[in-house]
């Protein structure tokens, strides 16, 4: 992992000395001394691969410009202090013996304290350093380009700087990963492996079990937007996502057990296929045969696994879903091994480059969005509206990023026509609600493929 880089002015992010210097100006007035280092982590757009990560399967991001930034200062007492460029993100300090993460009321800063006890933990420290941080971010909170996990990546970063130990970043996305689950969200991988393996220029394919990532260098003539819907959607503070990684999980169990598998030891749907030897569609067939559309109780997952309702509960459920008595497990089955070959025909398409690939990835990207807002239900009114008006006025193919629920849309869009279909979007959603468009400018813009995370030390 390269850690500094003093030569800011080559730097292609545009404005990041000019935010590094402020800052520094507000830590100095806020600690009364300087930072040592900076670290900043992306946030992400997933062009194609949704849900489907915490499955086993291989997802599409890339690394967006937008960030989360810190300014960090080791210090002799063992507290870390955090504070936030944000005044409406309150102070917070803590012993960095006595990391306590709440799980059923999320704050800004507990996100930061997993990434932190991630490496401490990791490595097993017993006199942690403390620190003086001051963070400012550029992500859109709750929009489903990962801020929350981009935060979780600076404070690993930061902390193992403070620290004075060293990672590769692969080693540093999987901490992340598994850190990230202090704060209740059952997350696959995708945005920590991406926030760190990111290149500018290229997306990435980005595989788990082991973790790799493979260039995807996206066609010319075409740009991608993101569009805030303007609707929140919180991972941690929610329980939509963590159902669906249930529902998964309990789909790999009743599909594993009609094929004769040892369902106890299978978590993912990418066991299942694995462990028969099939093709995706041939998955997909396997789906249509033993799970039935209708939503399964507890008590018809109990009698198809032969174990009684308290082991279900037990050895299965998670403790936030308890209260959750029907599944979807045919749904939620069919979405994940048709997107998972959606994404690998997006590589395909993006390798080759036929000369109507735009055309070709645009319906793909189509497809995922149906797929995602019948399938899984993880849309929302407002992502079909906002989908429905960027394929109105000239996207090729347009579909949720991000969790869903809230949050945005990804389109692809010909460089051609991106100016007028930016004015038209802004009229169409921003302009119609004076909620929106008080947030228009932040709202809605191209973006390209960006760098990783990097500890920035002043020359």
């Amino acid at each position: 992992c390269k850690y500094s880089l003093p030569n800011l002015s080559n730097y292609s992010i545009s404005n990041l000395p000019f935010r590094m210097q402020k800052l520094k100006e507000m830590f100095i007035s806020k600690y009364g001394s300087a930072p040592k280092f900076y670290a900043r982590a992306p946030g992400r757009v997933n062009l194609i691969g949704e849900h489907i990560d915490y499955c086993g399967y291989a997802v599409l991001p890339m690394a967006i410009e937008q960030d989360i930034l810190i300014a960090a200062e080791p210090v002799q007492t063992q507290v870390v202090q955090l504070a936030n460029t944000n005044s409406s993100y309150l102070d917070f300090s803590t012993s960095v013996n006595n990391i306590q993460i709440n799980k059923t009321k999320p704050q800004w800063h507990s996100y930061f304290l997993c990434g932190l006890k991630g490496i401490q933990e990791h490595f097993g420290l017993n006199n942690p350093t403390g620190m003086n941080c001051l963070l400012d971010g550029t992500v859109p909170p709750s929009s489903g380009l990962s801020s929350s996990s981009a935060l979780v990546c600076c404070a690993g970063l930061v902390t193992l700087r403070a620290n004075g130990k060293t990672l590769s970043k692969v080693e540093l996305a999987e901490i992340c990963t598994k850190s990230e689950r202090y704060i209740g969200t059952e997350g696959g991988g995708m945005d920590q492996a991406i926030s760190f393996l990111a290149e500018e220029g290229t997306a990435k394919l980005i595989e788990f079990n082991p973790l790799k990532a493979t260039d995807v260098r996206l066609p010319s003539g075409a740009a991608f937007v993101i569009a805030n819907s303007c609707v929140e959607m919180n991972k941690a503070a929610t329980s939509h996502y963590n159902i669906r990684v249930m529902e998964c999980r309990l789909a790999t169990k009743l599909l594993s057990k009609s094929k004769g598998l040892d369902w106890k030891k299978m978590s993912k749907l990418h066991d299942v296929q694995t462990e028969l030897g099939v093709s995706l569609e041939e998955m997909l067939t396997i789906v249509e045969e033993v799970l039935h559309p209708e939503p399964y109780s507890r008590e018809e997952i109990c009698k198809c696994l032969g174990i009684s309702r308290e082991e279900l509960c037990s050895q299965i459920l998670t403790q936030n879903i308890q209260d959750v008595s029907t599944f979807k497990l045919h749904q939620r089955a069919k979405h994940v091994y048709s997107e998972a070959a959606r994404v690998l025909e997006f590589q395909k398409i993006c390798s080759k480059a036929p000369a109507n690939a735009l055309q070709l990835l645009g319906e793909l990207m189509n497809q995922s969005h149906i797929s995602c807002r019948e399938m899984y239900e993880c849309s929302c009114p407002e992502l079909d509206r906002l989908v429905d008006i960027c394929l109105q006025f000239g996207a090729i193919g347009s579909r949720l990023t991000g969790a869903g629920w809230g949050g945005c849309t990804v389109s692809m869009v010909p460089t051609d026509k991106l100016s007028t279909f930016l004015k038209n979007v802004k009229k169409a959603y921003y302009q119609t609600d004076g909620q929106r468009l008080a947030g228009e400018n932040n709202s809605l813009f191209a973006t390209k493929p960006g760098r990783g995370a990097l500890v920035f030390v002043e020359a």
